[in-house]
């Protein structure tokens, strides 16, 4: 974890805790009852802002504004770096974390962990005229793309003489892909099915093998337990009323 992008990344959150995006405003005064969402955007189909959409939008918003209707507390959304998520949470900044993000062992020592609400996994997105990388196997030696501390940069580092190369987001690594400054990209399923699926990347395939399986959760301060079990049981009526199928269908189609 880079120690100055943690601090930069505080720093402007600092400067905006008070101006958060939600209901649909440019920036709304945070008030006491208010939810306070960290997320880090362009992260498609999970959280982003549309050019010509106020509010964020995405799987994740949609879930989260559902749970904050459900908790009778406006949801305010801050935008940060993906890194400078979970420093944010425990610094008291946000109150909560929702952000495609991966529920695993390093995690869950700084953060809470909802009840998983989405199963994703990684898979690789290659050009679609490459031969020779066909399977995981085939990435040693390559140059590959992944996000900033995601878990597939963590993957990444383990493929024998590979030159991994960070992007900020999915939106930057897909340039970098068709412009062969990498071989490979490493990312979340529905990420890269998504991009091909609404045409923000052409000329490129996603390799049929899922690399890991992974849940997602919504992060809470560790002892912050009555907003954790609020949160269980919220997800837990999303599902029973049906209104958690609705949003996925939205975004994923079918199950």
């Amino acid at each position: 974890m880079n120690f100055k992008k943690i601090v930069a990344a505080l720093s402007i959150f600092a400067l905006t805790a008070v101006g958060f995006a939600g209901c649909g405003e440019e920036e709304k005064q945070v008030k006491a009852d208010d939810l306070k969402i960290g997320t880090s955007l362009d992260f498609l189909p999970f959280e982003f802002r549309d050019s010509e959409e106020k509010e964020y939008q995405g799987f994740d918003m949609d879930i989260i504004y559902a749970i904050g209707r459900e908790l009778g507390r406006p949801v305010q959304v801050g935008s940060i770096n993906f890194d400078g998520l979970i420093p944010s949470l425990q610094a008291g900044n946000v109150d909560v974390v929702i952000a495609a993000m991966t529920i695993n062992d390093e995690r869950k020592k700084l953060v809470a962990f909802s009840d998983p609400y989405y199963e994703s996994g990684l898979t690789i997105m290659v050009r679609s005229n490459e031969s020779e990388i066909n399977s995981f196997e085939d990435l040693a030696g390559k140059k590959i793309g992944v996000i900033v501390s995601s878990t597939a940069f963590d993957m990444a580092k383990t493929i024998p003489d590979a030159q991994v190369f960070e992007y900020e987001n999915s939106t930057d690594s897909f340039p970098a892909l068709k412009s062969r400054e990498v071989d490979a990209l490493i990312n979340d399923r529905p990420v890269n099915d998504y991009a091909i699926a609404t045409n923000q990347v052409n000329a490129v395939k996603v390799l049929p093998d899922l690399l890991t399986n992974e849940s997602y959760g919504i992060a809470v301060r560790k002892d912050d337990t009555e907003m954790l079990q609020k949160i269980n049981e919220a997800l837990k009526k999303l599902h029973d009323t049906g209104e958690y199928d609705q949003i996925y269908s939205k975004w994923f189609g079918t199950r």
